[in-house]
């Protein structure tokens, strides 16, 4: 087994003080959380840090991180993020990102991938597929919190945020993310306008993987998506939903392992 190193702590990319998760060892993955903030107790990232090295950062205005005047959209996390990777002199990195993070792997990605090699999109949101009429997201702010839940989770019961079980400073830390995440995702909703016409640009390896069951972003949505990236492959995760890599940590890491060495 891989000895774990771990380390809890900030970086001050551009002036940008980020609170910041590293463990593991070998090939460096770069990890951007969603909308719902970071988990670094998840699962997942044990697993996922047993076989590589995570690099996992909290965006502006989430956790802990504080948030500059200046920053209020995904564009300006995708510039501190190729920031990040110059900063710490990163090569061969897997980009990946869920849901919102992944909107922002996919705007780094058009960008630039020289420090790149691999880039994987989870339950992504970031493009507008139909036309100006057609909602392809539901409007999660104009929802009851239940019927999020139903459409974000396979099993809601067991995985939605259970509320009146938290501390205090636990749901500061909900309330702080939720507004964080209406910045960033509010207007246009959940959307680049430009982005889909520059998917072409993405010149690496590409994965998707989406939830079999996810309401947010449909598996029709991903399938969208994965058609405009070239040469991009998805793989459907069953009996999960907008956060398979929760609701099936096993079947997630094994998916995105396989990917990740080549197999």
């Amino acid at each position: 087994m891989t000895t774990l190193l771990s380390a809890e702590s900030s970086l001050t990319i551009a002036g940008v003080t980020l609170e910041c998760v590293q463990r593991g060892q070998g090939r460096p993955v770069l990890l951007l959380h969603g909308a719902g903030g970071p988990r670094p107790s998840a699962p997942f990232m044990d697993m996922l840090a047993q076989r590589v090295r995570l690099i996992a950062p909290t965006h502006p205005g989430f956790g802990n991180s504080p948030l500059p005047d200046w920053f209020d959209n995904v564009d300006d996390l995708a510039y501190l993020y190729l920031d990040l990777l110059d900063r710490l002199d990163l090569h061969d990195v897997i980009l990946m990102g869920f849901s919102m993070g992944g909107w922002t792997a996919a705007e780094i990605a058009i960008k630039c991938t020289h420090r790149l090699s691999k880039l994987i999109l989870v339950d992504a949101v970031g493009c507008k597929f139909k036309d100006r009429e057609t909602r392809e997201i539901p409007d999660i702010w104009a929802l009851h919190p239940s019927e999020v839940n139903k459409l974000t989770y396979f099993d809601p019961e067991t995985f939605a945020p259970k509320l009146d079980q938290m501390t205090d400073e636990q749901l500061q830390m909900v309330a702080r993310n939720r507004e964080a995440a209406a910045m960033y995702l509010w207007e246009p909703y959940m959307h680049s306008p430009k982005l889909l016409r520059r998917l072409h640009r993405i010149n690496i390896p590409t994965l998707l993987v989406w939830g079999a069951h996810d309401g947010l972003a449909t598996p029709e949505y991903g399938r969208s998506y994965c058609a405009a990236i070239p040469g991009a492959r998805m793989e459907i995760i069953e009996k999960a939903g907008h956060t398979p890599q929760n609701e099936q940590p096993e079947a997630f890491v094994a998916t995105v392992m396989r990917f990740i060495e080549g197999k």
